[in-house]
């Protein structure tokens, strides 16, 4: 869909200003136990700082990375256009999914959540006892949701959007 540089920043432009305010309340609510729950100034105060890190991680790492990934195992001359949005669409969930639950785990939960504030040493220890646990389960949590609301929602919604912008 995009072809140039400024089409493809407006695109993933598109899709942050979708993606984030669902993602923030959808692990605003898995953290406080459902969406009644979610304190919307909290959800409101986030949403900036995850639009820019969203936005950033996707132009600079997200889309060239999910381009190659795709285009390499889905070659757009031997396979249909759909297949081959639906491979870089796939591709994109794979990077950025884990990227931004990283990014989530230390904006949702801190760095070392459960440590006692007197004791602010940093160790491996504990970087492996409570880091990565709360990173992977943030990382299998937001996976499906991702790629669903991704596949089925997000993208299509983006791309009709960006084709009334750039009606050619």
């Amino acid at each position: 869909m995009p072809n140039t540089k400024k089409e493809r920043l407006i695109f993933a432009f598109i899709t942050v200003i979708i993606t984030v305010p669902c993602f923030i309340f959808y692990c605003l609510s898995i953290e406080n136990g459902g969406i009644l729950n979610v304190d919307p100034h909290f959800a409101l105060i986030l949403i900036p700082i995850e639009f820019v890190l969203a936005y950033l991680s996707e132009v600079f790492l997200g889309s060239p990375l999910s381009l190659k990934l795709a285009l390499k195992a889905m070659p757009p001359k031997e396979h249909k256009p759909m297949i081959v949005e639906t491979a870089i669409i796939c591709a994109t969930v794979c990077i950025m999914c884990p990227w931004m639950s990283f990014l989530a785990t230390i904006l949702y939960k801190g760095i070392f959540p459960g440590l006692v504030f007197k004791d602010i040493t940093f160790t491996l220890s504990k970087f492996f006892i409570y880091f990565i646990p709360n990173f992977l389960q943030t990382f299998i949590l937001n996976f499906p949701f991702a790629l669903l609301s991704q596949l089925f929602f997000i993208q299509p919604l983006t791309r009709k959007i960006f084709k009334r912008i750039f009606k050619k």
